[in-house]
């Protein structure tokens, strides 16, 4: 039974796409292990990140132990899933990892379909993933009935929200394992404050180009200002699989001249590009951004959807109600009118992420969850 004092644990995060907040949470919390003298490896799809993903994760192999490892997993459930299985199995058998933590839908779905090992605890993360397909739709229905039958199959259920933890027992059931949520978490450095760029737009919108993120909402929320007589400006950092049709969308609504895509940048970077960042999602968990904007002291206004309003506490005045494009309006127009009180209500939302958000509570809080596991088993 691992976890005498001292000893290390070794530890394996799977994970499908690498890209957005669930790679930014594996590759904190696998720096966050490796510091404290854990053995960790990482397994990822290879389909998917690209250039960033291939150096992250190359900048990340010397310090894991256990190693970084590459095979093709796609999103869907597909014939070539029983080979990956098999790889994966052939992988636990070589790297003998007492704890396997699955991180999204797909990979968690692997984890937990290994049979069951005292040496071992199988650990999920959800991260939204197919929590996000309403019940009543033909995808809905098979994935809920895929995670109610691994449901008991899991040691410990890590959430990284409330809202997440709430909606899977309501959606899917109360699972006999252990259930803790454990908040994402900053650095100290990104505690620094972010200078504003001389060529800074009204707005910014940070993260990718997914329908679920709502960037399409936002343009429309422009669309809309505009029209109403307020000239706003809007840079859109970031890039993924709806970038062609937002960009017809501002073509298509004449707003050339106030929107610019800057591409995929760092979030710091892409955070000084505009005096006020909007988040306008249809569906998240706990998205980094808002964290790492809070952490920044960034003045900003956001969807009350998912996990937001546990990021927000009692600021519920920044947030507007998710998927309508008035009410986002709404919101930026306030926030503009009055900078002072957007201003102030970033410094104290800065605060709160000092004390509730760091990387140091969530990699601590995720080995207590360990700990816990372990000792239930």
């Amino acid at each position: 039974m691992p976890l005498v004092e001292g000893q290390p644990l070794r530890i394996l995060h799977a994970t499908r796409a690498p890209v957005g907040g669930i790679f930014r949470h594996i590759l904190d919390l696998a720096n966050g292990q490796a510091d404290r003298g854990h053995h960790v490896g990482i397994i990822a799809d290879s389909l998917t990140g690209g250039e960033r993903a291939e150096q992250a994760l190359a900048e990340i192999a010397p310090r894991l132990k256990l190693g970084v490892h590459r095979v093709a997993i796609r999103r869907e459930p597909w014939p070539s899933d029983a080979l990956v299985w098999a790889y994966f199995l052939r992988l636990v058998r070589r790297l003998k990892p007492d704890v396997l933590h699955g991180h999204g839908a797909k990979a968690g779905a692997f984890i937990r379909s290994k049979t069951a090992s005292s040496d071992t605890i199988r650990l999920y993360t959800p991260h939204g993933g197919s929590l996000h397909y309403p019940r009543t739709t033909i995808k809905g229905m098979l994935y809920s009935r895929l995670e109610r039958a691994l449901m008991n199959a899991t040691d410990l259920f890590l959430f990284e929200s409330a809202f997440a933890r709430d909606t899977y027992q309501r959606t899917i059931g109360v699972p006999k394992g252990l259930v803790r949520c454990v908040f994402n978490g900053v650095t100290a450095d990104e505690f620094d404050p972010v200078v504003k760029a001389a060529d800074a737009t009204d707005l910014v919108y940070v993260g990718e180009f997914r329908h679920i993120k709502g960037a399409d909402l936002l343009i429309d929320a422009v669309a809309r200002l505009r029209a109403d007589g307020r000239p706003v400006t809007l840079t859109l950092a970031g890039d993924g699989e709806e970038s062609a049709n937002l960009k017809a969308q501002v073509q298509r609504l004449g707003l050339g001249e106030a929107v610019r895509f800057i591409g995929h940048v760092k979030a710091r970077y892409g955070f000084s590009k505009g005096s006020l960042l909007v988040v306008p999602s249809r569906g998240d968990s706990m998205p980094y951004v808002v964290i790492e904007a809070a952490a920044a002291g960034i003045p900003m206004v956001a969807a009350n959807v998912g996990g937001i309003p546990e990021i927000f506490d009692t600021h519920t005045d920044a947030l507007f109600a998710p998927n309508i494009a008035a009410a986002m309006a709404d919101a930026i127009e306030s926030a503009l009118e009055d900078p002072a009180a957007a201003q102030e209500r970033a410094r104290s939302l800065r605060e709160r992420i000092f004390l509730h958000f760091s990387q140091k509570a969530m990699v601590e809080g995720v080995l207590a969850g360990y700990r816990d596991a372990f000792a239930n088993r």
